[in-house]
């Protein structure tokens, strides 16, 4: 299985709607997303909250790019029907699959379509020390890097003659452990850097801050929050009245 998937997190500059919205909201969004997810027990319910994603996917022009990051997820989607089938159902294991789809496609639109220095600047306006809004603005700059370096790795183990393409799941399992453990080595040594770079420049000398730029949630920003709220007031009350909506009911007879 490729590590590739972690380019789902990397920052991608267009001039679409959903980036010219403030972090604050497109944070509700994931946030929403992932609690509409877990409002139904039932597979229909899931997919029509999974179609309503699929035109914000589209607005920031991303589309291609979700498809791109469901394909390179096909090893977990796998493994998750395979088990919950296995131990539950195979209703219940397709639940879990789009619960995963759903809130990994509104994370993904999240950190693609919001520029770190715009995150580190959303979080501090919300009263968060800029200590944690900038650790983790940086972490969220690292999660491409890792991606990047594990694919190296695995063609620097290529070249040495590890075969890492072997057929069956516990094969593909044992095989990224030779992955993993150089990508553990490397993102220690990364992170010590990282520390003595901002200690060479006195990083937390001083608590008051100020910044060239500042983010200010604009009147599309509001739209789009009264969007998700009423959204999530609709899928509350059909799932109080699901009983009544034999189709909502369907699943697979098995």
């Amino acid at each position: 299985m490729s590590l590739m998937f972690l380019e789902a997190f990397k920052f991608l500059k267009k001039d679409t709607f959903l980036h010219r919205l403030d972090p604050r909201s497109k944070l509700l969004m994931a946030i929403f997303y992932s609690i509409f997810s877990f409002l139904f027990l039932k597979i229909i319910p899931l997919l029509l909250i999974l179609l309503t994603m699929i035109p914000l996917v589209i607005s920031g022009k991303q589309l291609k790019k979700w498809l791109t990051n469901l394909k390179n997820m096909y090893f977990l989607f796998v493994l998750i029907i395979l088990i919950n089938t296995l131990f539950f159902s195979l209703n219940f294991a397709l639940l879990m699959v789009l619960r995963i789809i759903i809130m990994l496609s509104a994370f993904t639109l999240f950190f693609q379509t919001v520029d770190p220095n715009d995150l580190a600047l959303s979080f501090i306006s919300m009263k968060i020390p800029y200590e944690i809004a900038f650790s983790f603005s940086l972490a969220f700059r690292f999660i491409p890097t890792i991606a990047m370096e594990a694919e190296n790795i695995k063609d620097a183990q290529q070249s040495r003659g590890y075969e890492l393409q072997a057929s069956g799941m516990i094969n593909k399992i044992k095989n990224l452990f030779p992955l993993i453990v150089p990508l553990i080595i490397c993102s220690i040594k990364r992170a010590f850097n990282v520390a003595e770079a901002l200690e060479s420049r006195a990083f937390g000398s001083r608590k008051n801050r100020t910044h060239y730029f500042t983010v200010k949630y604009a009147i599309m920003d509001w739209l789009f929050t009264a969007y998700l709220i009423l959204l999530l007031i609709f899928l509350i009350y059909i799932q109080i009245n699901i009983g009544q909506l034999i189709v909502l009911n369907w699943s697979f007879p098995l």
